[in-house]
C-alpha cells in the first residue's frame, strides 16, 4: 500500500556520513544506506527495542503498552518493526503519551510501502512523532527474507532490547540473539509455563536473558 503525496521529503543518509547512526557500525554487515523519515537529529536519542509475537495476547499488548509508555517518560526512543501485536502496541503507547516521547519503526520494505497495511494510520502517527527507517529503496516491497536483515538494525540501534512475547521459532528471538551477539542487554519477560508465546521469553531467560517483570527492571540494569 502506498503512502502519498508525503509532506517531507525522505533523507538517505549512506556510511560514512557524520549523521550515519555510530551503533550500526557494530554489526559485520552494517546499511551501506540508510532512507529516514523524519528529524534525523532524533537518531541521538538513546533508543530501547519492544519486540514480540504478531498473535499477542491481551496480556502481552497490555504490558508491551506498559513498558514502552514508562520507558518512554525516561526520555528514550522506543524501536520496534511495525508488525502487528507487541509492536504495533508499544509505537501506539508512545505516541499517546503526547508531544516529546518518540518511536522508531524499522522496516522491512521502502518507506513509500506499509506493511501491513492495517498499520496506515500508525505509520503516518510516527513519520509524525518520530522516526520511519529503512535500508530497502522507495517502492521495495517486504519480503520474507527482509526481515532478519531489518530485525539486526532494531538490535544495533537499540541499547537493549526487550521481548514481550514470542514463540521458540519467532523472529523475536533472532533480534534478541543479534543483541545479545552485539552486546545489547537483553530483557524477557516471563509468563505461563504452558503457554506458546511464553516458551521463546522463558527459553532466552535460560541462554541468559534477565528476566524483567515490570520496567524499572530495564531502567536500573541500563542506568537511565
Amino acid at each position: 500500500m502506498q503512502i502519498s503525496p508525503k509532506p517531507k521529503p525522505v533523507t538517505r543518509i549512506d556510511r560514512g556520513s557524520p549523521h550515519y547512526p555510530h551503533r550500526l557500525q557494530d554489526l559485520y554487515d552494517p546499511p551501506a544506506s540508510l532512507y529516514i523519515y523524519g528529524d534525523i537529529g532524533l537518531l541521538k536519542m538513546p533508543m530501547i527495542a519492544i519486540v514480540g509475537s504478531r498473535n499477542a495476547s491481551q496480556e502481552g499488548l497490555k504490558n508491551a503498552r506498559l513498558f514502552a509508555q514508562a520507558l518512554s517518560k525516561t526520555g528514550v526512543m522506543i524501536v520496534s518493526g511495525l508488525a502487528k501485536g507487541i509492536d504495533s502496541a508499544a509505537h501506539q503507547a508512545t505516541i499517546e503519551i503526547g508531544p516529546n516521547h518518540f518511536t522508531t519503526a524499522i522496516l522491512g520494505n521502502g518507506l513509500d510501502v506499509v506493511y501491513p497495511r492495517q498499520n496506515i494510520a500508525l505509520s503516518k502517527a510516527i513519520s509524525q512523532q518520530g522516526l520511519l527507517i529503512s535500508e530497502f529503496p522507495l517502492g521495495v516491497g517486504p519480503k520474507p527474507w527482509h526481515f532478519p536483515k531489518r530485525n539486526r538494525i532494531i538490535a544495533a540501534l537499540s541499547v537493549g532490547v526487550v521481548v514481550v512475547e514470542a514463540a521458540e521459532k519467532s523472529g523475536s528471538l533472532i533480534t534478541a540473539r543479534l543483541a545479545a551477539d552485539l552486546g545489547r542487554e537483553v530483557f524477557a519477560l516471563p509468563g505461563p509455563i504452558h503457554s506458546v508465546n511464553s516458551a521463546g521469553c522463558h527459553l532466552l531467560i535460560q541462554q541468559g536473558a534477565k528476566l524483567a517483570f515490570r520496567p524499572n527492571d530495564v531502567l536500573e540494569e541500563l542506568c537511565f
